[in-house]
């Protein structure tokens, strides 16, 4: 059996409030204590992590892997090939692709093609209605028993409430958290970028903060009704934040992430109408980003994720008007947190960051990872927090190359990667 012992690592655990230098022994596919190498039958790869940190593989719940029926955009093995490389050991797949992930034969199939071409954990989600067009319940109870984790709609939102509060019913029948993109359809209409002075100057159709917010409040109110956890994706505005705090200081199940996009750029970036700024919900006002660190800062953002929306590129060479909501993210959403929260802003320290790649996201959809416990999954992250890089999207291992942030200088990245006691990316 083998075996790879990390040594001299500052090993932060947040599950068990662990941080201290020490080795870590992974037997196999699980770690291990370290009395277990007296046992073992060969040396262990011995991995030197002096000055380094040894964290539970990280998990990124807002991952778009384009399969099936998007191959051109992305594949699961491009997409688990940019998560490697960016030290993600797990990701979770949102179900908007073609055909949709609205069935069990579906979410058979995702899985089934993981383990042959994925290198890092796939975790599948299946959509709320049928088609994920908001009018219809899709079977939850034969796609849980297939293999999902989580119930979503992502990239569109169910604008019916009483269609969100019969999803949100049974999702509470089967254990399953419900994950919405909060978008008001007739609040946005055919908005692009975010409403503001920037889009009336540029003469783009503004997409309002309150179109998200509205969508976040219902969900408080759905949430508290029926009982269910609703996880609020990618969110972007501050009355989304504000709403939040308030929901979640009264013990309702709501949570939200953020995506470092939405911090690291405002809508100014929009001037140039490069089509790689934009996504959805749009980037917004210096306002809203501080609202959004502010949130992460004092407990109300519970996740990190990256919202890896891969485009072929000529998709994205069209008028901005016409071009796909997206960018990617996986390679570049560790270095941008580390270097935004947690070296120039200081909002939060290393081991918070952890937590909010791990521990939080594991529990929120109950996915046995996130934790160095013996005996859990040997999955590690390896992380220089103090390395200096810069973004080169054409050394991406995903398909697509929309990403904004070519040419950034970054503090912080992974540096190695295992899944299940094996490396699968290492710099």
């Amino acid at each position: 059996m083998t075996a790879t012992l990390l040594k001299n690592g500052r090993i932060l655990d947040p599950a068990n409030k662990r941080d201290e230098v020490g080795d870590l022994l992974i037997v196999g596919d699980k770690i291990a204590p370290l009395s277990a190498l007296a046992g073992l039958a060969e040396k262990p790869t011995v991995v030197d992590c002096t000055g380094l940190l040894v964290t539970p593989g990280l998990i990124d719940l807002h991952v778009h892997l384009r399969e099936p029926g998007q191959s051109a955009k992305e594949t699961l093995a491009t997409g688990t090939a940019c998560a490697a490389a960016g030290g993600f050991t797990s990701v979770v797949c949102m179900p908007n692709t073609s055909p949709s992930v609205d069935s069990a034969s579906v979410v058979t199939w995702i899985i089934e093609k993981a383990k042959t071409d994925a290198v890092v954990n796939v975790f599948p989600t299946g959509a709320l209605t049928k088609g994920i067009a908001g009018e219809e319940l899709a079977p939850i109870g034969a796609m849980k028993k297939a293999g999902i984790v989580a119930l979503t709609d992502d990239g569109h939102c169910i604008q019916n409430h009483e269609i969100m509060r019969r999803a949100c019913e049974y999702a509470r029948m089967f254990g399953l958290t419900v994950m919405d993109h909060c978008q008001d359809y007739n609040l946005v209409g055919k908005g692009v970028m975010n409403e503001g002075r920037v889009s009336a100057e540029l003469g783009l159709p503004g997409w309002p903060a309150i179109g998200e917010e509205i969508i976040v409040a219902r969900n408080a109110l759905l949430a508290e009704l029926t009982g269910t956890p609703i996880h609020c994706q990618h969110l972007s505005a501050a009355g989304s934040v504000r709403i939040l705090r308030e929901a979640r200081a009264r013990g309702v199940a709501l949570s939200g992430e953020i995506c470092p996009h939405h911090i690291a750029l405002t809508d100014e970036t929009i001037r140039g109408f490069n089509t790689n700024f934009k996504m959805n919900p749009p980037l917004r006002s210096q306002e809203h980003v501080e609202a959004l660190i502010e949130g992460v800062a004092d407990g109300t953002i519970t996740v990190l994720a990256s919202d890896h929306a891969p485009h072929c590129g000529f998709e994205k060479e069209v008028e901005f008007d016409l071009a796909p909501f997206g960018i990617l993210g996986l390679e570049t959403e560790l270095g941008l947190f580390l270097d935004i929260l947690v070296h120039k802003r200081k909002a939060i320290d290393l081991a918070r960051l952890v937590e909010l790649y791990t521990i939080n996201p594991a529990r929120l959809l109950g996915l046995d990872r996130g934790t160095l416990s013996e005996g859990a999954a040997g999955d590690v992250t390896v992380i220089n927090a103090g390395l200096e890089w810069t973004v080169d999207k054409e050394q991406s291992a995903s398909r697509s190359r929309n990403n904004p942030f070519h040419g950034w200088e970054l503090k912080g990245r992974a540096v190695r990667t295992i899944v299940g006691g094996r490396t699968v990316w290492s710099l």
